[in-house]
């Protein structure tokens, strides 16, 4: 059931969540620039998380981050732990992101691009259903994006530090495919819509699909402004 105030304060927010690897960011960038909206990055915003998180309120969270080097969280844990471990699973994540928007303007739509909501934290913050998807990847399709991404050793390395990549990787695509099949229960038992994602629609058609759920007007030209 919707929390009424906090459902209407934020009645201008659209909710892009799902599994990692999905395109979401992609396709987010694509609906911003086509309905000027208002992007909120949780990736981004996770950073800032860090000086409000409290060992007491948020103990996953806190743990995660004071867990070491780089690597030393995926290394010392199984793919089950790591899943069990994720802060956003066990709630501790949506209060910073319901702030956040909280604080922002809202003259205009915002859309939410992160990973880490999950629909039964999300449905009681929507007037109507249409206002958030979950896009999941195919387990092809994401072992696809996620090779690319890890491929440079800097970018591997910042994330596992001297760890094997490929056994990291493998840990990291056993733990969102548990992540995804969360999200896939709670979506059914929420009635939110999930998009699968598969590579044979590019992000462009898949944000056409969801500005017209969405409900997201075309772009307009404002006064004194011209189309970038």
């Amino acid at each position: 059931m919707a929390d009424d105030d906090l459902a209407w304060r934020l009645a201008h927010v659209r909710w892009i969540g799902g599994g990692t690897g999905a395109g979401k960011s992609t396709v987010t960038r694509v609906l911003a620039d086509a309905h000027d909206a208002r992007v909120y990055d949780g990736d981004r915003a996770e950073q800032a998380w860090l000086e409000r998180a409290t060992e007491h309120e948020h103990p996953r969270f806190h743990a995660m981050i004071h867990a070491g080097p780089a690597g030393a969280w995926w290394a010392g844990r199984s793919a089950a732990e790591l899943f069990d471990a994720m802060a956003s699973r066990h709630g501790e994540t949506i209060g910073f992101v319901t702030q956040d928007l909280l604080a922002l303007p809202a003259d205009r739509p915002v859309l939410v691009d992160w990973f880490g909501n999950l629909p039964r934290e999300v449905a009681p913050l929507l007037l109507e259903p249409w206002q958030a998807v979950f896009m999941l990847p195919t387990a092809g399709f994401r072992r696809r994006m996620l090779t690319a991404r890890y491929a440079d050793p800097e970018r591997a390395r910042a994330n596992w530090g001297d760890h094997d990549p490929a056994a990291m990787l493998a840990k990291r695509l056993a733990r969102d495919a548990l992540w995804d099949a969360e999200v896939r229960a709670q979506a059914a038992a929420t009635g939110l819509r999930v998009v699968e994602v598969d590579g044979t629609r590019d992000a462009a058609a898949i944000a056409t699909d969801l500005a017209a759920r969405f409900r997201l007007a075309p772009r307009a030209v404002r006064p004194g402004r011209t189309r970038e």
